[in-house]
């Protein structure tokens, strides 16, 4: 183990339960080395950026002056992250608005998108890991120049469960239904007859993810599959996310078929008979159902995309009032490295979090500020960890590394970890020769108390893992 890369403080006694149980084969021998620290994303309000590990300057040299002109502007997009990149990309491409500028209080865009790569051969994600490859994802990464660096993980890549100190894997298509060992034969029937429509009635009030899928598929589907989903996707509590606004395509399978296998026939007879829109020929097709990303990773777009932007991206801006003026104008006052700086826009896209919209928002619209502050960010911890190939068990490995995509814990197991990402096997040249990295995930709505006991103080840091 690599001292140097210790970070929690010396008087912690807070643990970090692996589920190396399943994978490897020496685990009070194994040799552990985290090379990653934590960057959380969300949490209580807070003046504090939400990524906490933050990158070098940023590696882009745009100058961040003030605009050319003191005219008034047709749109200011506040908030660098990827949607406000996104948000000005578009303007700037599909809108042909020339006037804007977008703003950024970091000194660096892309939000909590941050790739770290090393000297040594890591490259790992401290906050989002992958994308789903849609059709307008696919265009904005062909349209900044992006095309050839496109990777795609393994679409036959198994996904499992952490279920009794044992990996099961999750089916990938309906024929596998009958046959996976996750789920007990009572059910599976539970499931299949509930899917058919032999369940109680939809109740008067809008249901949560939890409650619409014990009603239509029983408990040990939300137990064993759902929850953890639920919490490796969202980081979020089932019992409270909204099944309309979370799986709302799931959602309207039983509005419209009056169960969930009556409206998927209908929505394929509905498809069958529509004309299918022409594809971007520019666009790559992915191999099934998988998740892509960037050959250097994920930064590779929030960089592209600033790049493009050129003087129109301005870092280190901070937003500090917004009022309403004249002619139906907003004036903005930012504190920037020239100094104070008042600009004037037809009009303002806020892409901050809500928190910082509401304060921002109150002289404006207290009902809005109001509502926006009551937004809850589940706090999460993106811990990445290396292993030697040595110390994984032969069978789990193929042609040299893990199989599989990935797996999901649910709460019930005793783990912190939400899940865990075979970064190393999902994408190319992501570790060394002869290593292995992992990518966990802790905290969430389920489990925010653990993101205290994580010393953010350190870049890099290790979380050891309970004897």
């Amino acid at each position: 183990m690599d001292a140097n890369l210790l970070s929690l403080p010396s008087s912690s006694s807070s643990t970090f339960r692996l589920p190396r149980s399943s994978l490897f084969s020496s685990p009070r021998n194994s040799k552990r080395r985290t090379i990653v620290g934590c960057s959380r994303a969300g949490g209580k309000p807070s003046s504090t950026a939400n990524s906490v590990v933050i990158q070098d300057k940023a590696a882009l040299p745009i100058k961040s002056g003030p605009p050319a002109s003191q005219s008034v502007l047709d749109c200011v997009v506040v908030g660098a992250g990827i949607s406000g990149l996104t948000i000005a990309h578009a303007l700037s491409t599909s809108h042909n608005v020339d006037n804007f500028i977008l703003t950024e209080a970091r000194d660096r865009a892309g939000g909590n998108i941050i790739t770290v790569q090393t000297d040594d051969g890591y490259l790992w994600e401290q906050g989002p890991n992958s994308f789903q490859p849609t059709d307008p994802m696919l265009a904005l990464a062909v349209d900044c120049g992006l095309k050839d660096d496109l990777v795609f993980g393994d679409p036959d890549a198994p996904r499992f469960v952490l279920w009794n100190g044992k990996l099961r894997p999750v089916p990938s298509k309906p024929s596998d239904f009958p046959f996976f060992d996750l789920m007990s034969l009572g059910g599976k029937l539970r499931a299949g007859f509930g899917a058919l429509g032999i369940r109680p009635p939809p109740p008067d009030h809008e249901e949560s993810i939890e409650e619409f899928v014990r009603r239509n598929l029983g408990h040990e589907v939300f137990e064993r599959l759902i929850e953890p989903f639920c919490s490796g996707v969202y980081a979020g509590d089932p019992a409270k996310l909204s099944m309309k606004a979370a799986f709302g395509k799931v959602w309207k399978l039983e509005q419209d078929g009056g169960s969930i296998i009556g409206g998927a026939l209908k929505a394929v007879q509905g498809k069958s008979s529509s004309s299918k829109p022409t594809r971007d020929p520019r666009l790559p097709k992915p191999k099934g159902q998988t998740v892509g990303s960037f050959r250097k990773g994920l930064s590779m777009l929030p960089d592209a995309i600033s790049a493009r932007l050129g003087r129109k991206l301005k870092l280190s801006w901070s937003l500090t009032g917004i009022r309403k003026a004249q002619g139906g104008l907003y004036s903005l006052t930012y504190d920037t490295p020239e100094g104070p700086i008042i600009v004037q826009s037809k009009s303002v896209v806020m892409t901050v979090p809500s928190h910082v919209a509401s304060s921002l928002l109150q002289p404006l619209s207290l009902a809005a500020a109001d509502s926006l502050s009551k937004f809850y960010y589940p706090p999460v911890a993106a811990v990445s960890v290396s292993y030697s190939k040595d110390s994984i068990r032969p069978e789990c490995l193929m042609d040299g590394e893990l199989k599989g995509f990935g797996q999901l814990h649910p709460r019930c197991q005793g783990l912190e970890a939400l899940g865990t990402i075979y970064s190393s096997s999902l994408f190319p040249n992501r570790a060394p020769a002869g290593r292995i990295l992992l990518l966990n995930y802790i905290g969430g709505a389920t489990n925010p108390g653990i993101i205290s006991k994580v010393c953010y103080s350190s870049r890099y840091g290790i979380l050891r893992a309970s004897e």
